[in-house]
């Protein structure tokens, strides 16, 4: 069974910058694809970058193109997500997802992370 455990959110104004790390506990051909969703109460998870142990098929959320930055360390089998020029409506419960499809999709994922929380403040 794959774990993920994420972490890194916090408190930030808007114009500041924050990064969020997600440890996978063991990783096979179910984890190929990592990604970072996010949700506000009321709405539905949104998609907002993925990308692959290897570094390719990176992806992003229109959103956050441009301000945002997913990596991984295959070494510590930790991903990142690099969150730069943070806006108000970036504030949401960041999850990581690990699967085996690259898709925007959330249900496709397979494991998931308990969710860190990001505040931002105008």
């Amino acid at each position: 069974q794959v774990q993920l455990v994420d972490s890194g959110g916090g408190l930030v104004q808007a114009g500041g910058s924050l990064r969020l790390s997600c440890v996978a506990s063991t990783r096979s051909w179910r984890t190929t694809v990592m990604a970072w969703f996010r949700q506000v109460p009321g709405k539905e998870r949104e998609f907002v970058a993925q990308t692959t142990w290897n570094g390719d098929h990176s992806n992003y959320a229109e959103s956050v193109k441009g301000r945002f930055a997913i990596s991984v360390d295959n070494g510590k089998n930790t991903m990142y997500l690099e969150m730069n020029n943070v806006k108000p409506e970036d504030t949401a419960l960041y999850s990581c997802a690990a699967g085996s499809t690259l898709t925007s999709e959330a249900s496709p994922y397979h494991y998931w992370g308990q969710g860190t929380q990001v505040t931002v403040s105008s």
